[in-house]
């Protein structure tokens, strides 16, 4: 009955309104892309120069088909299968990225990381960051730059997340509307729309996701609308667009201990299922970008942007309340140039950013609500931040010969901030001394379709606001950002006619003067420079794409990271934790996967992960076991009309019904005789459908 209903919906909406689009025919789906060569990557134009192939630095690539490869709904399964890169997830909201281990010991979300959407950042000024309020379907490709390899990014320690968004390439207009259902209630709607004429374009795209949820306290809702497109479009110019709007309710199982985690990891931990704990908000991001030729030889491409947050969450212990306000520029130059017969290519620029972030807390007083979850009483705390810093950077590229040529770059980063403690009347203003992040990379061409490079970088990574306070909420001038060196050696070639694709990368830094939360009170934590933390590894990628026979076409994907992330120094409280393997991430970490393609446009999918055991503590006392997690899908997409095609698709995700943690708490602390929570406890077996009418005018 679901089904049909729906299949009725999607009639009446082409026919009535021919108003929506979905994907047009380059990218229809992944379901129907038949195997062929590979193709050369093309990367973000922020970089001096756009082909993967010819990049000295490791970089992650999902294509708008690899984002399509599951269910739409969590972009953790996809980042996943980058070697190098782990992405851990609850229930959508609670989320943490670390790259080659840096970030593995952030408390709650993602830091040391900068993350852009087009020209737009993610990452707010207090070095959080969220990529998950846009969604998967409004994506056309993602980036990850692994390690301060770009100084052209603000060279974080972790490295940089780029998300461009999804602009049609074919011209008139696309309509579609697509659906995705499954187990513990998951369903989806999608509306897209597209217009693509000769001096601008149209993108625009609504969503809406929500989930019962599998454990208690875990009910969530997303909707979000997304528009970008290109304005004014000439030879020489053109403004470019995008925005996002979201709105968020979910609610919070939080995390649970290792009993729970056993026996019953359907439950929530018990306060935040009484105080029916959730987090909500509505955030909105918009940008404008200018590109133009000032001549053959120079171009300039100028943004500005906003980013607006509202968030409410009632949490056991407290209500918490903030508003964020950010907004920014940036300006970069970009070019060639010769001297003598030397080629030289070039990008320069400066990047502003400030923020306003406005927080109070409130009594919880959900015990005297009659069970009816979170009940807000008097204020507790309100307090102020500002923040705000610019990058000076610089990049150029010298092709010494055919075979050789050298790049280096140069960041410098100004950050001050300024905090306001209105319980005690308090405003005090800090300012980091500026830091230079160099950079120099070597590349060696073997052939057009092999490349060998060297790189140094060093990158920094500035403290939270509230890791630079004591615990009576004063800053602490001591405390200095991290900072470390990063050596890396790396190739990446094509074989039997760019059928196979191969790429290693070795690697090796060292983090100084790292940062450590040390908890002071329920979500309160103070941070000091406590030591060191040194970080190996080798990172191995092949993608292959060969015909079975004249029906059938195969692709497969592997990737591999082998790391070694310790404490090379650190001393807490007394404690020696030197040499110890570095808390929450897995040092080691395996994807795989096949796509079967036929010409009828039948397709069947299958991937597999392992992930090695986790460190819980510092002391290396507790551990998360190791899994495998195996995903199926099958579908079928074909022509109705020439103007209408369909597609239909149906997965299984954690195939064995693997028992593992989707994501951990690190050094979670344990309250008079409970043990600690460490455990979010990731998806059992579950099953989705997806149906997609997609109609081209």
């Amino acid at each position: 009955m679901i089904l049909k209903k729906y299949c009725f919906l999607y009639f009446f909406a082409l026919l009535f309104l021919q108003t929506i689009n979905a994907q047009n025919r380059e990218s229809n789906t992944i379901d129907s892309l038949q195997t062929q060569k590979l193709k050369e990557v093309v990367i973000s134009p922020f970089y001096i120069n756009t082909d993967l192939q010819n990049a000295p630095a490791s970089i992650g690539i999902l294509s708008r088909k690899d984002l399509l490869q599951n269910n739409t709904t969590d972009i953790s399964t996809v980042i996943n299968t980058i070697p190098g890169v782990f992405m851990q997830s609850a229930n959508f909201t609670t989320t943490r990225i670390s790259i080659r281990g840096i970030g593995a010991r952030t408390p709650y979300g993602t830091n040391k990381i900068r993350a852009f959407y087009g020209s737009i950042p993610l990452t707010s000024g207090n070095s959080e960051t969220v990529i998950d309020d846009i969604d998967l379907q409004s994506i056309s490709q993602v980036e990850i730059i692994k390690g301060p390899l770009s100084s052209v990014y603000g060279a974080g320690l972790g490295g940089a997340i780029l998300l461009s968004p999804q602009l049609s390439k074919t011209q008139g207009q696309n309509a579609g509307i697509s659906t995705v259902f499954g187990s513990y209630g998951l369903l989806k709607n999608t509306l897209n729309y597209s217009l693509n004429e000769k001096q601008g374009s149209l993108n625009l795209s609504y969503h809406k996701l929500q989930t019962d949820g599998w454990r208690e306290n875990s009910a969530y809702n997303r909707e979000g609308i997304t528009m970008a497109g290109e304005l004014f479009k000439k030879e020489k110019s053109k403004l470019t667009y995008f925005s996002n709007y979201t709105y968020l309710k979910s609610f919070i199982p939080s995390s649970i201990n290792k009993t729970m985690f056993e026996n019953n990891p359907k439950s929530g931990a018990p306060t935040w299922v009484a105080s029916k704990g959730y987090k909500e908000y509505k955030s909105t991001l918009g940008g404008l970008a200018y590109d133009f030729k000032i001549n053959e030889n120079i171009q300039n491409s100028t943004s500005v942007f906003i980013n607006y947050k509202d968030s409410n969450e009632p949490r056991p212990f407290d209500i918490l309340r903030q508003y964020t306000f950010a907004a920014g520029a940036r300006t970069q130059f970009s070019g060639s140039f010769k001297i003598k017969e030397t080629e030289n290519q070039f990008i320069t620029g400066i990047e502003y950013f400030s923020d306003t972030y406005k927080g109070n807390t409130f009594e919880n007083l959900y015990q005297q609500n009659n069970g009816q979850g979170s009940l807000q009483g008097n204020q507790l705390t309100e307090n102020g931040q500002k923040r705000h810093f610019y990058n000076i950077f610089s990049q150029i590229r010298t092709l010494l010969s055919k075979q050789f040529e050298i790049q280096a770059g140069l960041n410098y980063n100004k950050t001050a901030f300024e905090l306001e403690n209105y319980n005690l009347s308090l405003n005090q203003q800090y300012s980091y001394d500026g830091i230079l992040s160099p950079q120099l990379s070597l590349l060696f061409k073997t052939s057009k379709e092999r490349t060998l490079y060297f790189s140094a970088s060093r990158g920094f990574s500035l403290p939270a606001t509230e890791e630079t306070l004591t615990s009576n909420g004063t800053i602490n001038p001591d405390i200095k950002p991290e900072n470390g060196y990063n050596f890396e050696a790396g190739g990446k070639f094509y074989f039997f006619n760019k059928k196979l694709y191969t790429e290693f990368a070795v690697y090796r830094m060292e983090i100084k003067d790292l940062l450590v939360a040390k908890r002071v009170g329920d979500d309160q934590y103070v941070g000091v420079n406590a030591g060191k933390t040194f970080h190996e590894g080798i990172e191995i990628t092949l993608k292959h794409n060969w015909p079975i026979n004249s029906f059938w076409t195969m692709s497969s994907y592997f990737s591999s990271s082998l790391g070694k992330y310790e404490f090379k120094e650190y001393l807490d409280n007394g404690n020696d934790f030197s040499g110890n393997k570095l808390t929450g991430v897995a040092a080691n970490k395996v994807n795989a996967g096949l796509i079967f393609n036929s010409r009828s446009g039948i397709y069947f999918s299958a991937d597999y992960q392992f992930v090695d055991e986790i460190p819980l503590n510092d002391a290396n006392t507790a551990y998360s076991d190791a899994y495998h997690m195996v995903n199926i899908k099958a579908g079928y997409g074909f022509e109705i009309l020439p103007f209408l095609t369909t597609s239909f698709a149906a997965g299984i995700n954690n195939l064995t019904n693997e028992k593992y943690a989707s994501l951990i708490l690190p050094n979670a602390v344990a309250v008079g005789n409970a043990m600690p929570r460490y455990y979010y406890p990731g998806l059992p077996v579950n099953y989705y459908g997806t149906i997609s009418l997609n109609y081209l005018f």
